[in-house]
């Protein structure tokens, strides 16, 4: 049965969890063996952590075998099926972690137990979960923030990376912490750039991803200019550095806002057309171009976005080049960004630089390519047939091409 409890002297007052080599100490306090080592070797000191008393110099550990053998025969009974038990366990010993990580001593001592706990199994990342650790570490990441401190920073990350959440647990969260979003946009604007800052980074844009796709629209709808400089700026950072580390969930979160003109002219604002036009020519996988040219698609629907593609000395040339190199996916998008620009933007410079780089060319290729496909190839027809009488002269349109658009 699920109600058994823990006797109190089998859990080692440091790891808050059941022995597996009980010692005494000198002052007569029993530690797991492992822990009081650990604890020794961290702290540098021979103190007793629950006395806080001196140590002997020569002090050793006393193995407590009475303990022992206690411990060993109550996991031994038969009173609760051992998966229960297991379960029951784990629950009984994440909150008394849980609790102690308000002592100061014991507080990374037990982010690295819960953390430990979470690599074990699935069945520990539910029990996690169903005692609160997401709240709770959520608790430490916005504390930080608010202090301006990275203590426990990277420990509850690391939890959190390691435990997610659902789209129900998103909504539970932003309801009880409003400065989570802000939390996380404060860790990956963290100046150090070590690994142990790079990972914590990571997690926080995982984390952010996450959190994003799962909120409601009304979340997404009070983003702030700071929060997309600081996107905007990771971008940046990745095309400066050569670095794929959460591309992908950069683009997730950007793909997931975009899709309100207001956010949509905040990240323009910050630059996100031209950052995603230098992360496409380093030619990326193909899941990466695809989420680039789905962010693009949404930020050129716009005058300014179209702007900051064509001052841009590679923008119509890279979207040109990605036709028929991609997907279909990829192809409806660029030629839907091209009938815009030739629309909306079309001035003889724009239209002669469309023949200059080769998207006339790659316009009659698709007539002839998607001939059965009649949404992509009359999108190129469109936009052949809309400045025919700038292009008619161009080599890259033959006799077979001019007769089909009239």
């Amino acid at each position: 049965m699920d109600d058994r409890e823990i006797p109190h002297h089998f859990i080692c007052p440091i790891s808050l969890q059941i022995m597996k080599d009980p010692v005494t100490v000198a002052t007569g306090i029993t530690y797991d063996r492992d822990s009081i080592q650990r604890w020794q070797s961290h702290f540098r000191n021979k103190t007793c952590p629950v006395t806080n008393q001196l140590l002997p110099i020569d002090s050793g550990f006393t193995p407590n075998h009475n303990l022992r053998s206690l411990i060993q025969s109550w996991k031994e009974s038969d009173q609760v099926p051992s998966s229960k038990e297991s379960s029951f366990e784990i629950k009984v010993l994440a909150i008394n972690l849980i609790k102690s990580l308000k002592v100061l001593d014991l507080k990374f001592e037990s982010l690295n137990s819960l953390e430990q706990l979470a690599l074990e199994s699935e069945n520990n990342i539910v029990c996690l979960k169903e005692v609160g650790v997401v709240k709770t570490m959520f608790t430490i990441v916005v504390s930080c923030y608010q202090n301006c401190k990275t203590n426990g920073l990277k420990e509850a990350l690391n939890v959190l990376y390691l435990v997610r959440f659902t789209q129900e647990d998103t909504r539970s969260i932003l309801s009880k912490h409003d400065q989570i979003i802000s939390s996380l946009t404060w860790v990956l604007d963290l100046d150090a750039c070590d690994d142990i800052c790079s990972t914590m980074k990571f997690h926080a844009m995982v984390l952010l991803k996450d959190i994003i796709q799962n909120a409601d629209s009304h979340i997404l709808e009070r983003l702030n200019r700071e929060f997309f400089r600081t996107i905007v700026l990771i971008l940046q950072h990745q095309n400066s550095n050569n670095m794929k580390h959460g591309i992908k969930e950069v683009l997730h979160v950007m793909l997931s806002t975009c899709t309100w003109p207001r956010n949509c002219s905040l990240m323009i604002d910050s630059g996100a057309v031209f950052e995603l036009i230098e992360l496409e020519l380093r030619s990326p996988e193909k899941a990466v171009t695809e989420l680039i040219m789905a962010v693009l698609f949404h930020l050129c629907s716009s005058a300014d976005g179209r702007a900051q593609l064509l001052g841009h000395a590679a923008g119509i040339a890279m979207i040109t080049i990605r036709i028929g190199k991609v997907s279909q996916k990829v192809d409806e998008i660029a030629l839907m960004i091209i009938s815009w620009i030739s629309k909306f933007s079309g001035t003889d410079g724009v239209l002669q630089e469309m023949v200059r780089v080769g998207t006339v060319n790659k316009l009659c290729t698709v007539l002839q390519v998607y001939g059965l496909n009649t949404y992509t190839r009359d999108t190129a027809r469109g936009i052949l047939k809309r400045h025919l009488n700038v292009w008619n002269g161009s080599p890259c349109l033959d006799a077979t091409s001019l007769t089909c658009l009239r």
